[in-house]
C-alpha cells in the first residue's frame, strides 16, 4: 500500500507532528475516504490535550471532514466508489443500544467520535464508518462546506429547535466560528439579532452579517442591554466564558431560552429565582443528526462560513490560529490542492 501524510498528537499536550502513515484499508461497514478539506475546529483540543476519556495515542484530530469515496470496504450500500461525502463528530454507532432503537444515534452507548475514538481528517486520506457518512453536493467549495459538519451544525440545530419564530429577539453570545454562523441562521429565520461581544472590533463585519444591535459585553452589563430592548426570546451561547454565560440568563424575556454550545469546564453559577421568576430554562446543545439538513438550508439561504484556509503540513498553525481566536473565522486544512 502507498503512503499518506498525516499530522497526528503523538501524545497528550504533545506537539502536532507531520509522519508518514500506510493508507488504511477498509473493512466491512466502512469507506476509505480521499480528504479534500477538514475544518479545524475547538472541539480538536480535546485530543490535543487528552482529556477525553480513553483516549489513545498516536490520534488525528479533526471532525469536520469533506472528501470523496476512494475505496469501499464490503457491501456500504448506498454509498459509492467517487462519491462526495464528508464526516463530523459522530463517528459511527452501534444500531442496537436503547438510544440507536429510539434513534437518538448521538447518544449510542459505544458510539465513536471521530478524531478521538478513530483517527480523523487531518490527513489525506482515513477510515470513515458507512453508517456516520453524509452526501455532499457536488460542486460546493470543500474549505467552505467543511465548517458546516460541526460549527453549522451546531449552531443550525440550537436554533432551529430553539423555539424561535419569525419576528422573535435571539441573540448571539460570541462571534467566532461558531457565532458569526448562529447569526447568520438566525436572520435566515427572520429574527431580530443582537450580537454580544467583547469590544468594538468585529461591530463592522456583525452588522455586514445581519446584525440589528451589536453589544460590547465588555463595556456594561450585557443583560441589562438586553431587557431594554425587550428581552431575548432566545441567546445562543458560543463562547466558553461560564460566568459570562450565567450573566445572560437574566436578559431573557418570560420563558426565554439560553442555549449552550459552547463548552466550558467551569460551572455556571445562576440564582434559582432569576429562572423562576421569568420561567426562564438554560440547556445545551450539540447538533445532533441534521448536518445534511444544515449543508441544504446554508446554500438555500446563502449561509457561508468565513475561511482561512491552510495546507496540511500548516497543521500546527492553524489549530493556534483557531485557540488564540487570530482566524476569520474558521481555519480549514485543505488536503485537494
Amino acid at each position: 500500500m502507498p503512503n499518506m501524510n498525516v499530522v497526528q498528537v503523538p501524545f497528550a499536550h504533545g506537539d502536532f507532528e507531520l509522519v508518514e502513515r500506510k493508507i488504511p484499508e477498509p473493512h466491512a461497514g466502512e469507506v476509505l475516504i480521499k480528504i479534500e478539506a477538514c475544518g479545524v475546529c475547538r472541539g480538536d483540543v480535546v485530543a490535543k490535550e487528552g482529556t477525553f476519556p480513553g483516549l489513545s495515542y498516536p490520534r488525528v484530530p479533526g471532525h469536520e471532514v469533506i472528501g470523496t469515496i476512494d475505496k469501499l470496504g464490503g457491501d456500504t450500500s448506498p454509498w459509492k466508489a467517487g462519491q462526495r461525502v464528508g464526516i463530523g463528530w459522530h463517528g459511527g454507532h452501534c444500531f442496537h443500544c436503547e438510544p440507536c432503537r429510539r434513534g437518538e444515534f448521538g447518544a449510542c452507548d459505544t458510539a465513536l467520535t471521530t478524531g478521538l475514538t478513530t483517527d480523523g481528517g487531518y490527513a489525506e486520506y482515513m477510515i470513515g464508518r458507512a453508517e456516520a457518512l453524509v452526501r455532499i453536493p457536488d460542486g460546493v467549495d470543500a474549505a467552505k462546506t467543511a465548517p458546516l459538519m460541526c460549527a453549522g451544525n451546531t449552531a443550525f440545530g440550537a436554533l432551529r429547535d430553539s423555539g424561535a419564530r419569525p419576528g422573535d429577539f435571539v441573540a448571539i453570545h460570541g462571534f467566532g466560528g461558531l457565532g458569526h454562523l448562529g447569526l447568520q441562521y438566525a436572520r435566515m429565520m427572520g429574527c431580530r439579532t443582537a450580537v454580544l461581544t467583547r469590544g468594538t472590533a468585529k461591530a463592522a463585519l456583525a452588522y455586514q452579517l445581519g446584525a440589528d444591535v451589536v453589544i460590547d459585553a465588555s463595556a456594561g452589563d450585557p443583560a441589562a442591554e438586553l431587557r431594554k430592548l425587550g428581552g431575548a426570546r432566545v441567546v445562543l451561547c458560543t463562547a466558553p466564558d461560564a460566568k459570562a454565560i450565567a450573566g445572560l440568563v437574566g436578559g431573557l424575556t418570560r420563558r426565554g431560552r439560553l442555549i449552550i454550545v459552547a463548552f466550558t469546564g467551569d460551572v455556571l453559577n445562576i440564582p434559582a429565582p432569576v429562572l423562576l421568576i421569568g420561567e426562564r430554562s438554560v440547556t445545551g446543545a450539540v447538533g445532533g443528526n441534521n448536518v445534511e439538513e444544515a449543508i441544504r438550508v446554508s446554500q438555500l439561504a446563502h449561509v457561508e462560513p468565513m475561511v482561512e484556509t491552510f495546507p496540511l503540513e500548516r497543521a500546527a498553525e492553524a489549530y493556534e490560529s483557531m485557540v488564540t481566536s487570530r482566524v476569520h473565522f474558521r481555519a480549514v486544512l485543505r488536503m485537494d490542492r
